[in-house]
C-alpha cells in the first residue's frame, strides 16, 4: 500500500515545491498492507485521497468502510472532481457498517460480491479501527478481549485481500491492497495491546505527527503535520528499511498540500 500513499503525496504536493518527486514503487504482497496512525480527522482525509487516487490514477475499484457518513471530501479532492471522470468515481463503493460484527460481515461478503461484480476491488480501506475494537474496559485496565478482536479482523482483512488478489490475476500484476486507521487512546511511550496485534498484519505504517514549536508558527494560520511512511519490516529480526518523510500543510479553510523534506 506503500506506493498508493506515494503516488497521493505526489499527486497532491505543492506545485510550488522544487524537492525531487518519490519514486512510485511497484506493489507487491509486501507492501500492499498499511496502517495509518494518528490524528482520526487527518486520517480519514488521507484514506480518502488514497481512494480517489486509486480510482481515478490506478482505474482500481475501491470499497471504503467507515462508522460515520462522509459529509464532505478534503478541499483539494473538491477542486479536482469536477475534472475527474464520473466512471472513476463510481469505481468507489463506501459501507457505513455500525459495529464489528457488521464489519467482519461486510468483509466476508466481498468474496461473495466479487464472482458478481464487473471487477473485484483493488482496493480496501477502513477507517477508524479503534472504533469498531474498542470494548468496555474492565476494573484492571484495557479490554482484554481487545487483542482477540484486533487479531481476527485484521487476519479476515488480510485473508479477504489474498482472495481478491487471485481473482484480480491475470487481468491485473498488482495485488489487491489493504489500508487502515488507527489512533490510539493510550500515550505514545506506553504500549498498546490493539496496536501491538495489529502491527504483526500491516507489515507497512503512515504515521502522523503534529508539528509545534517554531515550524508551527512559522506557518502561520496553516496546521502542519509531520507524515512518516515507514519501510516494510521483512522479518522479525530485521529492522524496517529507512523512514521517507513528508510534510502536510493545511490551511484554515481545510485545503491540503504535500511538500518534500
Amino acid at each position: 500500500m506503500t506506493d498508493i500513499l506515494t503516488l497521493v503525496f505526489r499527486t497532491f504536493t505543492s506545485q510550488t515545491d522544487g524537492g525531487e518527486e518519490p519514486t512510485v514503487a511497484p506493489a507487491s504482497a509486501a507492501t500492499c498492507r498499511t496502517l495509518l496512525v494518528g490524528d482520526p480527522c487527518i486520517s480519514r482525509s488521507l484514506l480518502l485521497l488514497a481512494a480517489v487516487t486509486a480510482a481515478s490514477e490506478l482505474g482500481v475499484r475501491v470499497v471504503f468502510f467507515t462508522q460515520t457518513q462522509i459529509q464532505s471530501l478534503p478541499l483539494c479532492l473538491q477542486k479536482r472532481v469536477p475534472s475527474l471522470s464520473p466512471d472513476s468515481l463510481k469505481k468507489i463503493k463506501f459501507s457505513y457498517p455500525r459495529t464489528l460484527e457488521e464489519l467482519l460481515q461486510q468483509v466476508a461478503g466481498l468474496h461473495e460480491s466479487a464472482g458478481t461484480s464487473p471487477a473485484p476491488p483493488a482496493l480496501i480501506l477502513v477507517d477508524g479501527l479503534e472504533g469498531y475494537l474498542r470494548g468496555p474496559a474492565g476494573p484492571g485496565g484495557p479490554d482484554p478481549g481487545e487483542r482477540s478482536r484486533a487479531a481476527h479482523l485484521a487476519a479476515l482483512l488480510c485473508d479477504t485481500a489474498a482472495f481478491l488478489t487471485h481473482l484480480l490475476r491475470p487481468s491485473r500484476s498488482d495485488p489487491c491492497r489493504v489500508v487502515a486507521s488507527f489512533r490510539s487512546p493510550v500515550d505514545a511511550a506506553a504500549e498498546d495491546p490493539a496496536l501491538d496485534v495489529l502491527d504483526r498484519y500491516f507489515p507497512a505504517r503512515c504515521t502522523l505527527d503534529r508539528a509545534g514549536g517554531y515550524e508551527a508558527a512559522a506557518a502561520g494560520l496553516r496546521e502542519v503535520w509531520h507524515v512518516y511512511l515507514s519501510g516494510v519490516r521483512e522479518r522479525e529480526d530485521r529492522p524496517a528499511a529507512a523512514t521517507r518523510e513528508r510534510k502536510l500543510l493545511i490551511s484554515p479553510d481545510g485545503d491540503m498540500e504535500f511538500r518534500s523534506v
